[in-house]
């Protein structure tokens, strides 16, 4: 049984379609890598001044050509923090949102330590806390939330070693805390 002409047309016009769909998905992350600050804009972020240490610590340090960001905590534009515990009073999609918070804050503390997104070489590692009760097991699809929006600001850069684990408190109540190093230029 050979190919006819027809699905000859059809598996061609696949393969065309398939390429395109590469092509675009290759434009986006290279779009992104190459401007980060565009990129934030297209998803409507705007980053927000950088939270004050609540302890004695920075919230950046630099060493060589990697800087090593502390533990951010989940705040709305308000200031007011995402609090709770996931698997009793915040949901999967909850705790994924306060990642995401969480990483539009360590980026704003970056462009602070850094003046300028577009130094990013990688973000190299996230460290991910989830503030969860002792049975919950999906820590890692609530830190997706900080991965997820690095990759769409960074592109590739953004793609990162991970750890994603639960813990029984974490500071403030907070439902999350993420720790990041990025290697700059």
């Amino acid at each position: 049984m050979g190919i006819t002409k027809n699905n000859y047309l059809l598996i061609s016009r696949a393969a065309i379609l398939g390429s395109i769909i590469c092509l675009q998905v290759f434009v986006a992350n290279a779009s992104a890598a190459s401007n980060p600050d565009a990129a934030l804009s297209k998803l409507g972020i705007e980053l927000p001044v950088p939270a004050k240490s609540i302890a004695n610590y920075v919230g950046a340090t630099r060493t060589g050509n990697l800087i090593f960001l502390s533990g951010h905590i989940p705040r709305r534009s308000d200031g007011s923090l995402v609090v709770g515990k996931l698997g009793d009073s915040l949901s999967e999609k909850e705790g994924y949102n306060a990642a995401r918070l969480s990483a539009i804050g360590l980026l704003a503390t970056l462009k602070a330590e850094i003046g300028d997104l577009s130094k990013v070489k990688r973000i190299v590692k996230v460290f991910g806390m989830v503030n969860a009760k002792d049975d919950y097991t999906d820590h890692s699809k609530v830190i997706n939330g900080c991965s997820n929006l690095l990759v769409e600001v960074f592109g590739d850069k953004g793609r990162h070693a991970r750890a994603a684990c639960g813990f029984s408190s974490l500071p403030l109540g907070a439902a999350v805390e993420i720790e990041m190093i990025v290697e700059v230029e």
